[in-house]
């Protein structure tokens, strides 16, 4: 082989490593919008409650919203107060969870939700949701946290009954960091 056959190998293997490269950077967003089009993975919706307060109600049509908790692999209890409600199509729903660190150490967790089935949760959106953020349990601690949320008026008929599901993950290799920020705030001051 020539130098310059083997330089143009080494120059396409090189442009071939960055694409691929680029383009598995690029698959987490695009996945996150295919998913927020389609409903896949059943991802659901966020609306401000300005706009939810603005939303029609249509009071000839309910749906009804199952809860289903899961814990995964950490030290937590967790359970819907309510395992179900009832709400007409763009009325604001609202459940409470209820969640118990079980063990002696702060602990961070992070929920993920879902909806089932996963074509209708395009048309579930929530205007507060404690899987916004990571949430921080002392040991011990027992909290109560809320989602609140609109069914869009336009959620076809076949659709009466959802399931909204909710799994924690602990957030690995994050006990402690709000006890330490918060020592480290106090020697500041």
């Amino acid at each position: 082989m020539s130098e310059k056959s083997i330089n143009g190998t080494v120059r396409n293997l090189l442009f071939l490593t960055v694409a691929m490269f680029g383009f598995g950077y690029a698959l987490v967003p695009l996945y996150n919008v295919f998913c927020e089009v389609t409903g896949l993975n059943g991802k659901t919706g966020q609306i401000s409650v300005e706009n939810a307060a603005k939303t029609e109600t249509d009071k000839n049509r309910t749906v009804s919203v199952d809860f289903d908790t899961n814990i995964r692999d950490m030290p937590w209890e967790f359970k819907a107060i309510e395992h179900k409600v009832v709400v007409h199509p763009g009325e604001l729903g609202e459940a409470t969870f209820i969640v118990h660190n079980t063990s002696d150490r702060e602990i961070i967790g992070r929920a993920i939700p879902s909806v089932a089935p996963t074509v209708a949760s395009v048309y579930f959106n929530k205007t507060e949701c404690f899987c916004f953020t990571e949430q921080v349990l002392a040991a011990g601690e027992t909290r109560e946290m809320k989602v609140r949320f609109v069914i869009d008026t336009k959620i076809p008929d076949r659709f009466s009954t959802l399931t909204l599901s909710y799994t924690f993950f602990a957030i690995p290799g994050q006990e402690g960091i709000a006890k330490k920020q918060e020592d480290e705030l106090k020697t500041r001051i």
